[in-house]
Formats: structure tokens, sequence, C-alpha cells
């Protein structure tokens, strides 16, 4: 190796050890490698120049882990700039509260930190704090006057809190008056998101607070998203609150089809009394209904797409089936049409183009792997997991499908088999560098969320 190389090499490990000690709180090791860093440009510029392939400072690396007193020492006597942004647009006060750490939120306020500064996806804090469900979190920073009803791509923080079934955010953030029937740009609503996630409590708080029972986005309502699930008391909240049975989704069925082609048999029961027959059933009973959906041909069931793009719902992605060059021609078209809605940000358009492709391409891992990344860009962690599980049985030799399943896994905060998929995806690609921070992410955040870090600096 030439003595320049090895410089290098030995210039990018100070700035790995000095980043993590930014990470872990080891402030006098910190002030150590900044004063070894230094070449004469001052300790400030120094200190804000250091930044990691995503261009992440040492301030993010700290409010990312509460390091409180590393932020001190960066803000207070260094006089960097609170608000810095990285490749995604995240402030360190985002950081911060995506991971929860109310004294470093606290604390980045006091410093002047723009309370509602927001990522290049529109995610601002009030946001990670409805998704993760810290009341106080989410009180601080309604205080500050952040917008309760502020736009991000995945939708408002009262859509994120639904989501993610959230029942206390949904609750505090109605009480401050969030608008239970704002939309975002693909129709997805606060109630469409609690159903979505399943969340019977949630919905109860919004159809209290007003929200619409029949709205369609698309081409699907909250009784054909809740019908494809086969949740029976979302469904029968739903038909209490007025959502209409017989509305037609955009292929032209009711909720209790789409219950009957999935074979949820307790929704038909509930549905059925309910629904007006159709002209071309012949038996319109529970036990006709199903028969009769189920016998169709399979393009009743391609049929679903609009359903499985809210629900994350997926055919038998694992299995090799045989696939025609038209279809494969088909299912590319439909992939272009993802990618380009995906650069769009348009993420729910994305997902439907994808389910199309994979209802063409039931073999393609590359496909399932797009559509779970869509759906952790909406917070839908269950979705991305059914996908990532999808695709790495389909290739499990494909480290990215591993990283895809451990990334849906934090989402939903299962630390220790989110770390475990990340570590599986190395014995694959030992060099990769995502998996790496990943695993070392996941491994970090399950010690805090059991309780199990040894001493370090409060927050």
């Amino acid at each position: 190796m030439s003595s320049d190389a090895s410089s290098a090499l030995a210039a990018r490990e100070m700035v790995k050890r000095f980043l993590d000690a930014a990470r872990t709180g080891e402030l006098e090791v910190f002030k150590k490698l900044a004063m070894q860093l230094d070449e004469g440009k001052g300790l400030s510029r120094t200190v804000a120049d250091v930044k990691d392939a995503n261009n992440r400072t040492a301030l993010h690396f700290a409010a990312r882990e509460g390091m409180t007193e590393v932020c001190k020492y960066l803000l207070e006597e260094l006089k960097l700039d609170v608000d810095v942004r990285d490749d995604d647009g995240e402030t360190a006060l985002l950081h911060a509260s995506r991971q929860g750490h109310l004294q470093t939120v606290n604390y980045l306020l006091e410093q002047g930190a723009d309370p509602s500064a927001s990522s290049q996806l529109g995610a601002t804090s009030l946001h990670h704090a409805a998704g993760i469900g810290i009341i106080e979190l989410l009180k601080l920073l309604l205080s500050r006057g952040v917008n309760v009803d502020s736009e991000s791509d995945a939708g408002t923080p009262l859509v994120w809190a639904a989501g993610h079934g959230q029942q206390d955010s949904v609750k505090v953030l109605l009480e401050n008056q969030a608008n239970p029937n704002t939309e975002t740009e693909d129709g997805i609503t606060p109630l469409l998101s609690a159903v979505a996630a399943g969340s019977l409590t949630c919905l109860q708080l919004l159809i209290e607070a007003g929200a619409t029972t029949n709205i369609n986005a698309g081409g699907a309502t909250p009784l054909h998203i809740a019908a494809d699930s086969g949740n029976t008391e979302i469904i029968s909240c739903l038909l209490n609150a007025g959502g209409d049975p017989n509305t037609f989704d955009e292929d032209g069925l009711k909720p209790i089809q789409i219950a009957a082609v999935q074979g949820n048999r307790g929704a038909v029961e509930i549905l059925c009394p309910v629904t007006s027959p159709l002209p071309n059933f012949s038996n319109w009973t529970v036990d006709g209904i199903i028969e009769f959906m189920q016998s169709q041909p399979s393009k009743e069931h391609e049929n679903m797409k609009e359903t499985q793009k809210l629900t994350g719902s997926t055919s038998e992605n694992s299995k090799i089936v045989e696939v025609t060059p038209e279809a494969k021609e088909k299912a590319l078209e439909a992939k272009s049409r993802g990618d380009d809605a995906y650069r769009r940000k348009a993420y729910l358009e994305a997902v439907d183009a994808y389910t199309q492709a994979i209802d063409l391409n039931p073999n393609e891992p590359t496909l399932l792997s797009n559509r779970s990344l869509c759906w952790i860009r909406l917070g839908q962690a269950e979705q991305a997991l059914a996908d990532a599980k999808s695709c790495r049985s389909l290739k499990p030799s494909w480290p990215k499908a591993y990283y895809r399943e451990g990334s849906a896994l934090r989402l939903l905060q299962r630390f220790d088999e989110a770390a475990n998929s990340f570590f599986e995806g190395l014995q694959l690609d030992p060099e990769n560098k995502e998996l790496v921070d990943a695993f070392r992410e996941s491994v970090e955040a399950g010690r805090k969320f059991h309780g199990t870090d040894g001493p370090k600096q409060a927050n």
C-alpha cells in the first residue's frame, strides 16, 4: 500500500473514531480527536467540517443518541449551527426526536433549534413524536407552536400516529385541533391509516372527532381494507359509524367480495346482512358468496391490487411460478412506473405500480424490495415487513433483503430481531457499510429499549 493510501486510510479511521465518540458520549476522547484533526483551520471549523458519507456531523450523531453533554460542548463552546442539515435535510432536533430523547430535544430547543424544521420528505419532529407515541415530547413540540397539521409526503402527524396505532398520540393531536379528515396527495386519511394499522381504538377516536368513514383512496374504502384483513371489530365499527358496504372499488368489487376472496368468513358473515345482493350470485348466503368468489378465475384475484396497495397483503410471492415473456415485459413497464413514482416521492402510487408488477411477475425479488421500501416511507412497518420476508424467501442470498427486513423490524421497535436480520445480511456481505451501521444502531437501540445500557451521561 502506498504512503498516500495509508494516510487516507488512517484519516478515515480517525474520522470514524471521532464521530463514534460523539455518538457514544465520550466527550474527552472526542475533544482529543478534534484537536488531532485540526490542521490550523480552528477547532470550531474543523469539527463542523467533519462529516460522514451522508453529511451527518458530530451534532447529528450526539443528538441521535441523546448525548446532551456532547451537544452542549458543540453548541456552547464551539458555537456550531444548531440547525445544520444532513443529506436528508434533517437537523439534530429531528434525529433526537425520532429516537425520543426528550431532554436532548428540550436542550436543543433552548439553544434555538427550529421546532418546525422538516426533512426533505417534509417530516418534522412532531411527526416522529406522534409516530413513536412519546406524549411529553409531543406536548413539548406543540407548546413551541409547531403546526399540528404540518404536511409530509406520508401525511400529517395524525396520519403517522394513526398508522402506528398510537392511540395516546391520536388523542393529544385531536385535543389540539388536528384535522381528522386531512388527506395526503394519494387520498390517505388518518382513518384509513388506523384501519390499515388494525387499531380499533384509534379508529374510534377518529370517528368521535368526525372522521369520514367513506373516503375512497386509490379505489378502496376503509371497509374494503378492513374486509381484506378480516378484522371483524373494525368492520363492525365502520358499519356502526355509517360505512357503506355497497360501495364498489375501482374494479367493481364490494367489501364482501374482497372478504370472500381472502376467505375471511367472519367478515363475510358481518357484511352479508347489510350488503345488497349482486345479480350474478345465485346463492346469496355466506357459504354461497365465499364459494362463488373463490371459484372465479385468477383475474378476480388480480383485481385486488388496490386493496393490496393499501394493506400490503401479498400473494404467495415466495413460490416460483411460470411467467410468460409478455408478462415479464408488462411487469418491467409497471416497475418503471413505480420507480418514477418513487423518485417523485409519490409512494402510494409507487406501491400500486409495484403491486401490478408483482402480480405479473411474482418471481422478481427486486419488486418486493422496492415495495417494502415504499411502505417504510409511508410508515407502514407491518406491510414493509411482509414484503421483506417474501423478498428474502425468494432470494435468500441477497443482502438487501435482510436490510429491508431489519429496517421494517426496527420501525416496529423490534430491535433485537432487527439486529439479527442485519447480522444475517452481514454474513453474506461483511463489507456492507449500510448493514454494519444498521446492525450497530439496532443493537444500541435494543439496549436502550430494554434498559440494559451501562452507566452513561444523562440526557
